[in-house]
């Protein structure tokens, strides 16, 4: 079951989260049963699972006041799914997103900015389209491709 949002960071106004803080964590998509024999069966049960991850902000007032009040107005105090640019190793692109819970903040920082923290769990792992996996010469060589392509038929 896949489900969208049309409800979207407001980029134009916020900056994107802060770096030191995001590392992905994945949910497990296995099931383990521990044998008696001291061995155990693993196995797929789920193939797409969320990720989660630590986020934080730093904003002038102005931006505070942006930020709370699309929290409670656009996503329903955090209930509601949204999308939100973030770097992940497969590139900079919008994620649907959930917070896990309220953030955290605001906290004064440097005098004069406020730092937000939360905890968002993305839809879904970021990863590669299904199947790449097969083929990791064309991950490792995606640039060249795509330098090639755009190069040679920038109009295709």
């Amino acid at each position: 079951m896949a489900i969208t949002s049309n409800v979207y960071y407001p980029t134009k106004y916020l900056p994107c989260p802060l770096k030191d803080s995001f590392g992905l964590k994945p949910v497990s998509p296995l099931r383990r049963t521990d044998l008696t024999s001291g061995r155990a069966r693993q196995r797929r049960k789920y193939t797409s699972t969320p990720t989660v991850t630590d986020i934080q902000w730093i904003f002038d007032d102005k931006q505070s006041q942006v930020f709370e009040a699309w929290f409670r107005d656009a996503l329903k105090d955090g209930a509601i799914w949204f999308n939100m640019p973030l770097l992940t190793p497969i590139g900079n692109k919008n994620y649907l997103c959930r917070f896990t819970d309220i953030y955290e903040g605001p906290t004064p920082e440097g005098g004069i900015y406020w730092r937000y923290s939360a905890n968002i769990e993305l839809w879904e792992r970021p990863l590669p389209p299904v199947d790449w996996g097969n083929y990791p010469e064309l991950l490792i060589g995606s640039d060249i491709i795509d330098i090639a392509i755009n190069r040679e038929w920038p109009q295709a």
